[in-house]
C-alpha cells in the first residue's frame, strides 16, 4: 500500500483514481494550490476550497482511497495583495474541517515581500491551529529559497518535525536533512525529481524523514509515480523498510500530527459502492455499472510495499 502525500486530484480525472487504486494507493492528501490561472475574487478560492473538502473526497471514496488535504494561501496568489487578505479572513474556517491535515502548500515562489508576509502569517495560523505545515520551495534559486524557507519557520518558533519541506532537490536535501525537516520530493516525468534520481537518493541516504510524492496536477505528471518509483527502487535492491518509510510511513506520520488522518481509515475501509452520490452527483456517467465491492487490496499493516 502507498499514500501519495501531494496530489492535486481536482485537476485528474477518474481514470487517475481508478489506476492509483489499483497500484496500490490507499491514501491520497490533496493541497490547496495555484490553478495555473490566477484567481480574481475569493470566492472563486471559497468554491475551490469547498471542492477539495468536498467533491474530491466523494470522488476518492468511489475508488476506495482515502482522501485528505491541506488548506492555504499559495505563494503566486500571495502577490495580489487584496486576494491575499480576503483569502486569509476564510483560511481559518476551512483548516478546521475534518480531514484538513496541515497548512500549505505554503512558501515562496518568486521570494517576493508579500510572499513572505504571507507565508508568516500562515506559520502564525498553523502554530494557533496546532497543525503541520507544507512548505512550498521555489522552482528558481530553489536551494536559497529552500532556506530562507526554514530560517522563517524557526523565527516563528516552529518545531522542525511539523514541517514538510516540499520539492526538494540533490542540491537541498542535505540541509533539509540536518535542520531535521521533513524532506518531500515530487517525482515528475521530466522536470524536479524523476524517479531514477528519487531511488539514487534513496540508495544514498536511506528512507529517515524522506517522502515520496506525485504531486499530479493539471500539467504534464505522473499520478502513478508513488508506485512506480517504489517499484524501481525494489528491483535496484534498496532496503524494503526504506521504501516503506518513503512511500507510505513518513507521510502518515508526519500528517497525522493533526490528528486527522489515521491508519485505520484505509485498514477499516467500507465496501466501495458507486450507487451513492455526493449532493445529488454521481461519478457514472451512460447507464455504466456501479462497482459494489469491497477493496481489492488486502489491507493490513503488514501489507505496505507492492509486490
Amino acid at each position: 500500500m502507498f499514500i501519495d502525500p501531494h496530489a492535486h486530484m481536482i485537476s485528474r480525472t477518474t481514470d487517475d483514481y481508478e489506476a492509483m487504486a489499483a497500484a496500490g494507493v490507499v491514501a491520497i492528501i490533496e493541497p490547496a494550490f495555484w490553478q495555473g490561472q490566477p484567481r480574481t475574487h475569493v470566492a472563486t478560492y471559497e468554491d475551490y476550497l469547498s471542492a477539495i473538502i468536498g467533491f474530491e473526497r466523494f470522488r476518492a471514496s468511489q475508488f476506495g482511497i482515502s482522501h485528505y488535504c491541506t488548506i492555504g494561501l499559495n505563494s503566486k496568489e500571495a502577490n495580489n495583495e487584496s486576494l491575499a487578505e480576503d483569502v486569509m479572513q476564510i483560511l481559518p474556517r476551512f483548516a478546521l474541517k475534518e480531514k484538513v491535515v496541515a497548512i500549505g502548500e505554503i512558501g515562496y515562489d518568486e521570494q517576493t515581500e508579500l510572499e513572505d508576509r504571507y507565508f508568516r502569517a500562515q506559520l502564525e495560523l498553523s502554530l494557533e491551529l496546532e497543525l503541520p505545515v507544507l512548505v512550498h520551495t521555489p522552482h528558481r534559486d530553489k536551494k536559497s529559497g529552500t532556506l530562507r524557507s526554514m530560517d522563517v519557520c524557526e523565527e516563528h518558533g516552529l518545531d522542525p518535525s511539523w514541517v514538510i519541506v516540499d520539492h526538494n532537490n540533490e542540491e537541498t536535501i542535505d540541509d533539509v536533512l540536518d535542520r531535521g525537516y521533513w524532506a518531500a520530493f515530487s517525482v515528475y516525468p521530466s522536470t524536479k525529481m524523476g524517479s531514477e534520481r528519487m531511488v539514487a537518493l534513496l540508495q544514498q541516504y536511506g528512507g529517515e524523514r524522506i517522502i515520496v510524492n506525485s504531486a499530479c496536477d493539471w500539467g504534464i505528471s505522473e499520478p502513478l509515480a508513488v508506485a512506480k518509483t517504489a517499484q524501481l527502487a525494489l528491483s535496484r535492491n534498496v532496503d524494503p523498510k526504506a521504501v516503506e518509510l518513503a512511500c507510505y510511513t513518513n507521510a502518515l506520520t508526519a500528517y497525522g500530527k493533526s490528528g486527522q488522518i489515521h491508519e485505520s481509515d484505509w485498514l477499516n475501509a467500507a465496501s466501495v459502492d458507486q450507487r451513492d452520490t455526493f449532493e445529488g452527483n454521481s461519478i457514472l456517467r451512460g447507464g455504466r455499472e456501479p462497482v459494489i465491492e469491497a477493496p481489492k487490496v488486502q489491507r493490513t499493516a503488514g501489507n505496505l510495499i507492492i509486490k
